[in-house]
């Protein structure tokens, strides 16, 4: 019980939500959040993402269950904009990029799984 409780803990798995300076969004799925955010960061790919300059994160949750993480991503892209702002708005009200802040603490939300940053709470 004790080495699958620890073997969960080594799986992460992130939703992510992406936007740019004008609120054009896109959301993704990822094991390792730092890689795939420079990567939308540094334009790697040819893609939407590049197309928009889509570099900011803005909303993020952990999961250590890959299908829940799909799930919540299939979620997310099925809701309406309106639903997605307010998402991102309800943890990161002044859009900030996550990914400029420091690194994330221990605690966090019970309620999205998302890691506060040090100083956002």
């Amino acid at each position: 019980m004790v080495e699958q409780q620890a073997l969960l803990r080594l799986y992460r798995y992130y939703v992510y939500i992406m936007s740019n300076l004008s609120r054009t969004l896109y959301a993704g799925v990822t094991n390792d959040l730092e890689r795939r955010v420079n990567e939308h960061k540094s334009g790697i790919f040819d893609s939407f993402t590049k197309r928009y300059r889509v570099n900011r994160l803005v909303y993020f949750q952990e999961t250590n269950d890959i299908n829940e993480a799909i799930e919540a991503e299939n979620r997310i892209k099925g809701i309406s904009r309106s639903k997605k702002i307010a998402l991102v708005e309800e943890e990161n009200p002044s859009w900030r990029d996550l990914s400029a802040e420091s690194e994330p603490v221990a605690a966090a939300s019970e309620k999205t799984g998302i890691l506060r940053r040090s100083g956002s709470e």
